[in-house]
């Protein structure tokens, strides 16, 4: 039976580009750049190719967390220091939280039924204020933040490390909820568990990833999680 679910944070249940594009806004004023819609959305495209870079080893976190405003200020034709456009922007990312459309009762509806775990790609000092502004640490077992495990998804690696420290784990008896096919869903691909793919915006399905569930509202996860009670069973 299922009975431990890996939870995504980032646009699973914390909105990500609502808070980036706050963050960036404030950044860039202090920084005395125009924060233009443009700006900002031409921001939000390299970081998130950045990422995608990291999650293919190609990247260190440290690069790409300064890289993106390397690239940023550079398509812009400003000089500014990308060291300290990063500071700062991680203290106003880390400040405040924007929850998904349901996904404070979504949590409330399976922390009695299941064991919660959530799994992380961001920066540990950001998503610790997120997390605790948020108020959801107690929902969760236990938190895993990739920057300080030394490992991130979708290495199978990280979720190696992550049953490592869950006693008496069965993959059999897992799935993973997350919004994104690159880190999430691959990752549980990777680590040989169940995936639940959370698509809001209907985004088409990547060849070489496996899907097992997909839903478009976090509110139509409690019922397929039990229509799909039977499909988990330990060996």
């Amino acid at each position: 039976m299922l009975n431990t679910i890996f939870l995504d944070l980032d646009d699973t249940l914390l909105d990500f580009h609502r808070a980036e594009a706050a963050a960036l806004s404030k950044t860039l004023e202090q920084l005395g750049i125009p924060p233009t819609a443009e700006t900002v959305a031409r921001y939000s495209a390299i970081n998130a190719q950045q990422w995608r870079l990291l999650e293919e080893g190609k990247f260190t976190r440290d690069e790409i967390l300064t890289r993106r405003f390397d690239i940023l200020f550079h398509e812009l034709g400003v000089t500014r220091s990308s060291a300290l456009a990063r500071q700062t922007y991680e203290h106003f990312l880390g400040i405040g939280h924007y929850f998904i459309p349901g996904a404070e009762e979504l949590l409330n509806t399976l922390a009695p039924r299941y064991a919660l775990y959530l799994v992380s790609n961001g920066t540990a000092a950001v998503q610790a204020g997120r997390i605790a502004s948020a108020g959801i640490a107690p929902y969760f077992k236990n938190i895993f933040i990739s920057e300080e495990m030394g490992l991130h998804k979708p290495q199978r690696e990280f979720f190696d490390a992550c049953f490592a420290a869950i006693p008496g784990f069965h993959r059999e008896e897992a799935l993973i909820i997350g919004d994104s096919l690159t880190s999430d869903i691959r990752g549980g691909n990777n680590a040989g568990i169940r995936t639940c793919w959370f698509n809001p915006q209907g985004k088409p399905r990547m060849e070489g990833v496996h899907v097992d569930y997909e839903v478009s509202a976090l509110s139509q996860i409690p019922p397929l999680l039990a229509q799909a009670a039977s499909d988990f069973t330990a060996e």
